[in-house]
């Protein structure tokens, strides 16, 4: 799903109207309506709905579901911040078509603010996707009215307060729930925004489907793959053959966890390179494994003498002494195809920087916060990262997997794709090992970089969610995930 800015935002708007062609309170009842109907699939009709809404579009929207809800026999109350006198052309026709349903009131002073309490759900309709500044003075109390109650906060298309492309300057609506009109919004996937969006979802308004996909944009959310079935010939060679390097002492269970998530994915044949005092660990642990023992005792330091697979994995609890970077150096010099690094690789990389220019193209990086800072510098805001990782892939030709919520893919022709599925249970030790095993067996399979990446972070975090229906989000643990994979593949075949 494609991410677009405000200005495409209104300009879609603008060429809906135009060509469908459909006058602009139209489309807004439109947009209303189908909020509405996300609205009432989820709240029964007797909890109160109080509706606070601006001046502007975003206000008419809000105007326009009062009505709708009040209609379908739900308990409103409608709220204008402000002078209503002042609103725009399609508010006013909006609260013009509510007064004759319910007496809308007018709040200009902060001694009129209603009592709101738990009971309630407020519906945000304050300000839309087109805010451009900070919000300030009288609207800043409203916002920590609504903020302080307690209720249930649904916000029309974005919480009021929320930049559109941007992280939050504060005060803004902390909403439990986004409904987003017809595409998500950049903001919705920044960390520091988080706490004000709650739980996003779109719903579809009718805008011109040509026009959005026409519409130039570096932000897209991953689609839900459909992978292809196998064919009734194949064998374990053609279904990809992987070197997983890994481990060290007192980190063996990330080579494990890798290495069984690398076989949960479809792989054919997998070797498990790993310090010797690992070989039994792996042996017993994952016997449907190859191991080649590295004849270092405790961590890696020699390079395993077949290196002719479909692709490899290097990273996960590797440690970083000196004959491991050695190695390491050694690997990169050897290879042309692309490898997928993790944790200690990368932290290695990081350390000496000419490793950066060994690195084959279009291999996949997976960092953490921390690994991601250590290759870039500390970085000032949310879209400061997002233009680093960015810079980066598009400098070394790589892609790289920023973890984390919404995890986000950087590809070398300077896209973003952000994942929709996981939950913060999968924040665990373990997690990222399995993610490591999930995009080798990928590219192993002769999925494209950029298709293992998606692919892989979209199957992780769906066996996530899967898990955690069935466990919860507490006690989830990295193994959960593995063995929720079979399943994440199945229903994406």
């Amino acid at each position: 799903m494609k991410i677009l800015s405000a200005e495409q935002i209104r300009q879609a708007d603008a060429f809906s109207i135009k060509n469908e062609p459909i006058a602009s309170v139209d489309l807004m009842e439109r947009a209303s309506s189908s909020f509405v109907k996300w609205y009432v699939d989820r709240f029964d009709s007797t909890i109160p709905a109080k509706i606070f809404c601006g001046t502007g579009n975003n206000g008419g929207d809000g105007l326009a579901i009062a009505r709708l809800l009040s209609q379908r026999g739900y308990s409103v109350e409608a709220f204008v911040i402000d002078n209503p006198q002042k609103g725009t052309d399609d508010f006013k026709i909006n609260y013009d078509r509510l007064q004759k349903v319910l007496t809308v009131q007018a709040i200009t002073e902060s001694y009129q603010f209603p009592t709101l309490s738990e009971k309630d759900v407020i519906i945000d309709a304050i300000f839309g996707s087109g805010l451009s500044r900070i919000v300030e003075g009288f609207y800043a109390d409203v916002v920590d009215h609504i903020n302080q109650s307690g209720s249930c906060v649904v916000s029309v298309d974005i919480p009021s307060g929320l930049l559109c492309d941007d992280i939050c300057s504060c005060p803004a609506v902390q909403a439990n729930y986004t409904v987003s009109f017809q595409t998500p919004k950049l903001a919705f996937f920044l960390p520091t925004n988080y706490e004000y969006v709650g739980s996003w979802h779109v719903v579809d308004i009718g805008l011109d489907t040509k026009f959005i996909a026409q519409s130039e944009s570096l932000f897209s959310t991953i689609e839900t793959p459909i992978l292809p079935k196998r064919k009734k010939n194949s064998h374990k060679g053609s279904n990809g053959r992987a070197l997983l390097i890994a481990g060290s002492y007192g980190k063996m269970g990330a080579a494990v966890l890798s290495a069984k998530a690398a076989m949960r994915s479809g792989l054919g044949l997998l070797t498990v390179h790993v310090p010797h005092c690992g070989y039994d660990i792996l042996q017993t642990s994952i016997p449907e494994a190859m191991v080649s023992p590295d004849p270092t005792e405790f961590y890696f330091g020699e390079l395993p003498e077949n290196l002719e697979v479909d692709a490899i994995g290097i990273g996960p609890g590797l440690d970083t002494k000196q004959k491991s970077l050695k190695a390491l150096e050694k690997l990169l010099s050897k290879l042309s195809t692309p490898i997928v690094i993790d944790a200690d690789a990368i932290n290695l990389i990081a350390a000496n920087r000419h490793f950066l220019n060994l690195l084959p193209e279009n291999s996949i990086l997976t960092p953490h916060h921390k690994e991601f800072e250590r290759l870039v510098g500390i970085w000032s805001s949310d879209k400061e990262r997002i233009n680093r990782q960015l810079s980066f892939s598009k400098e070394f030709g790589v892609y790289v997997v920023f973890k984390g919520p919404n995890t986000a893919i950087s590809t070398p022709e300077g896209e973003v794709f952000f994942n929709t599925t996981g939950n913060p249970g999968m924040a665990t030790a373990g997690s990222g090992d399995v993610l490591t095993g999930i995009i080798t067996a990928l590219l192993a399979q002769n999925y494209s970089s950029l298709d293992a990446a998606r692919i892989g972070v979209h199957v992780h975090g769906m066996a996530g969610d899967l898990a955690a229906e069935k466990n919860g989000e507490v006690g989830l643990i990295a193994s959960d995930i593995i063995g929720y994979l079979p399943q994440a593949f199945s229903d994406l075949a």
